[in-house]
This record gives structure tokens, sequence and C-alpha cells, in this order.
């Protein structure tokens, strides 16, 4: 079968999986922003620009700039995938709290549907062949402020919260809408930064409907049952954080993270499998210079994996990354891994940013 057309009838329910789906809006979970990749995810403490919307909407308030737009692409699977992140983001009423949006794309265009390659007299008719996409998509819609006692940059709290909407498109076959809440916090100590994000905490549901007249023809040849309206739900997550900035000298910084996810979806393959709730640490640090050059490191994915003899051994996910940022102008790269070590599937991730200064 083509490559991009499994790939795009894995993503419907329903029709290879149950209605109920353990990994619901996984693209969801892959992040946004060169610097996170860079550093396995680990960002939700340290986090500071407009990519907060996505990864703890509190450090929005911790934003260098008045206005920050953020772009990022990669590819996946041998450039089947394509994965693209825009946000924008601002500070509002006085400077006392930011909005922001944030689109996330994922998806295979240009799959071939064969569906009606053969006409009512049974001849072959290339002339027939089509081409659809499926493709998944996020809108967030951000706010955070600072507690009234804390001034930005100084210790104290910040919070925020994410209202998202989630579209999934396979061509003509189906389609879903979904919702979900995120809430995030950060409380600045001194060099610390500690961090909650709660994921989904009203439980995000995706609704789909089918397309009945593009599944009759196939599905009646084959004497199979018609794909039901289904409903995929995706369970809260809990991430933890905690981040450290140290100084060396007058040119040198380093900040140290370390993010724990908790999720509530049942026993998963992680470092600390449980049902219902598994733990998955990530860590990632960041070197810079005058904070114009940066040096990012992370490791994540932490797996237990077992050879033909039954040895079980772990695999760990390194990532590695560099930005640069001139004036107003930032750029990221890093390099990620989303295999793993035994069968490594790299993949290279851009991401841009632009400052705006108020008119004084």
């Amino acid at each position: 079968m083509n490559k991009k057309l499994l790939f795009a009838f894995l993503m419907l329910p329903g029709v290879v999986f149950s209605q109920t789906r353990k990994y619901s809006n996984e693209f969801l979970q892959i992040g946004v922003g060169s610097r996170s990749f860079g550093m396995s995810g680990a960002v939700t403490s340290s986090v500071d620009d407009v990519t907060a919307g996505y990864w703890n909407p509190a450090g929005l308030m911790n934003m260098r700039t008045p206005t920050q737009v953020s772009l990022m692409h990669s590819a996946y699977f041998s450039g089947i995938a394509k994965y693209d992140y825009g946000g924008l983001a601002t500070f509002v009423a006085d400077n006392t709290a930011v909005v922001g949006v944030s689109v996330i794309r994922f998806g295979v265009d240009d799959i071939p549907d064969t569906s009606e390659l053969i006409d009512a007299d049974g001849n072959i008719n290339y002339d027939r062949v089509k081409s659809f996409s499926a493709a998944d998509y996020a809108f967030m819609f951000s706010y955070a402020r600072n507690h009234k006692k804390r001034k930005t940059n100084q210790d104290g709290l910040s919070y925020g919260g994410n209202v998202k909407i989630v579209h999934r498109k396979v061509g003509e076959f189906g389609k879903s809408w979904g919702f979900g809440i995120d809430l995030g916090a950060q409380y600045k100590l001194k060099n610390f930064i500690f961090s909650v994000v709660g994921k989904d905490i009203t439980t995000t549901f995706n609704s789909w409907s089918y397309n009945q007249d593009k599944f009759s023809t196939v599905y009646d040849y084959n004497e199979d049952n018609i794909p039901k309206n289904a409903t995929e739900i995706t369970l809260p997550r809990l991430v933890l954080g905690a981040s450290y900035y140290s100084k060396f000298g007058e040119n040198f910084g380093l900040t140290t993270e370390a993010n724990f996810s908790f999720t509530t979806d049942g026993k998963r393959n992680v470092l600390i499998p449980a049902d219902p709730v598994s733990i998955d640490p990530v860590g990632g640090l960041e070197a810079n210079y005058k904070k114009v050059i940066y040096l990012r490191g992370g490791i994540g994915n932490i797996q237990k994996t077992s050879d033909f003899d039954g040895k079980l051994s772990y695999n760990i996910q390194p990532n590695m990354g560099v930005g640069i940022r001139l004036k107003n102008f930032s750029i990221d790269y890093a390099l990620t891994n989303i295999g793993n070590q035994s069968d490594a599937i790299y993949s290279n991730v851009f991401s841009i940013r632009l400052d705006f200064e108020k008119k004084k």
C-alpha cells in the first residue's frame, strides 16, 4: 500500500482503532520551537517567548519585548509528513497581561485516492484517480498575567491558560472537531523557576463524522461495515518542571531544566510505567554567550526494550540544537531523533522569531 495512503487511514478512528483511543491527538505532543526540540522538550519552566503559548502559557509574561512572532517548519518520515507552527503574542492592558494565538498543522499532502479507479463497467481508468490531504490542525488562544504582587522579571507567580480547538480532516473520508483547555503556572525564586502545567485538564473530546457515500463502494464490495461516527478522548496530562540559571563571568550563562510528565491514560513504555499514571522525565540544558549565541542539548524518550534473547535495556533519545539572536531577529535549529537509538530517524527543525518594540 502507498505509504501516504496508509498514514492517512491511520488517522481515522473507527476504521482501524476503537472509538476510544489511548493515544489521541498525539500530534499535539510533538512540540513547537527549535529551542525546545534541542532541549528534548524540557522547557516548561524556562520558556520565556511566544512559544510559551504551547508549552506553558504562564511563560508569556516573561517575553523580553512587547510583541513576538514565531514560525517553525519540519518534515518527518522522509518528507512524507509536514509539521508547521506559527505563533503571535503581545502585551495588553498596560503590560499587565499577554494574549496570544498559536496555529499548528501536521499533515500529509498529495495522497492518491484510488477508490474510484475502476468505473461502473469494470474498466481501470487512471483519470479517475484524485489526490487529497490528511491533516491535523490545532488553534490555541492563550492568556497570561502575573500575580498582583509580582512585577515582570521579579520573583513571584505568573499563570495562564489556553483554549484550544482541534480539527482533523482526512480528505472527503472523515473529519473531526475537538475542544480542550490547558492551564499553567511559573514561580520565580531568584535563579530558580518552578512550573506546573495541566494539559487537557477537562479531557479533550474529538467528535468524528464520516462521509458514508465515500466509503460505501469499497465497504460494500468487501461486505464489511461502514464506519460509524465516533468520539475519541485525550485524557489529562500533568507536567512538573524546575530550571536553574547560572552565570559565569560577564559573558556566559547556563540554563538547566528537568521536566516530569504524568500521563493518566494507563501504562506507557516510559522510565516509570504504571497504571493508570506513568511518569516520563526529560532533561535539557542551554548555554549562551552574551545571550546572542546558544548551544543546547537534551535527553528524553527513555524506553525499555528487549532484544531477541529477552535481555532488557534502556534506550535514550538524544537531541541537540543551536541558536543565534541578532537584535530583534532569532533563528534556531535542532537535530532531533523521532525514533530511538536502534532505529534513528533524524529530523531537521528550523524556527525563527521576530521581536517588535513599541513606538516611543
